[in-house]
């Protein structure tokens, strides 16, 4: 008995809206899963690079440890970098935030360092003289004048961990990546297009929205273009 004509889950087509009026609850909770997850994991890797990016930044010694540990995590493969953290966090989802907590390092270190580096030293030497203290210095000169080199790093450490996640399927936290990953077990096609469109669409509306905020926290970039 051959399927309908009208009916695409049956025809397995790649293309079919019936499974996205059908999944919709299950394809709601695997995105919100998969920006959670996105979330914590790039604000956790914030807040480790920083001090990362200041301590190398303060400390020319500590700069060529740092930047090369964080280069070598980069290096791990993904399923090498979970099954190195599994005996640690076991199958959750904590695992699969703290991998992607160690990809993020490289690319927000670099790029906040970067940033710093990049601040006029005449522009310190301003600041100091109209009586800037270290902290002060740090934070109403050095890190605005950092934050487009950060928010590059950053944008483009929320769009990796949007695609790394994906491989947290194999751990059953991979938000859409569980649906792509047993969309192909399975050959249903619809299930692995939609989440994968749903991937990308969550990786470009978040690189929209950084972009958007780093306009905003850094006007004087639109006044100089």
């Amino acid at each position: 008995m051959t399927a309908p004509p009208d009916d695409c889950l049956a025809r397995n087509e790649w293309i079919c809206g019936d499974y996205l009026s059908s999944r919709s609850e299950i394809l709601m909770d695997a995105s919100v899963q998969h920006v959670q997850l996105t979330v914590v994991s790039v604000l956790v890797g914030v807040a480790l690079a920083l001090p990362l990016a200041l301590a190398a930044r303060r400390l020319r010694w500590a700069a060529g440890p740092v930047l090369g540990l964080t280069t070598i995590l980069y290096t791990i493969p993904s399923l090498a970098m979970f099954s190195l953290l599994l005996p640690v966090y076991g199958l959750s989802a904590v695992l699969v935030v703290a991998g992607l907590v160690l990809y993020s390092l490289t690319l927000l270190v670099r790029n906040i360092l970067a940033g710093l580096r990049a601040v006029p030293e005449e522009t310190r030497q301003a600041a100091r003289g109209m009586g800037y203290g270290p902290v002060r210095l740090l934070l109403a000169v050095e890190l605005p004048l950092a934050l487009p080199a950060a928010m590059a790093g950053l944008r483009i450490a929320t769009v990796s961990a949007v695609s790394l996640v994906t491989v947290g399927a194999i751990v059953g936290h991979g938000g859409l990546g569980n649906l792509i990953y047993s969309g192909m077990n399975t050959y249903f096609k619809a299930q692995v297009l939609t989440a994968s469109v749903l991937c990308v669409v969550i990786a470009v509306a978040a690189d929209l929205l950084l972009l958007g905020v780093q306009r905003i926290l850094t006007p004087w970039t639109r006044a100089r273009s």
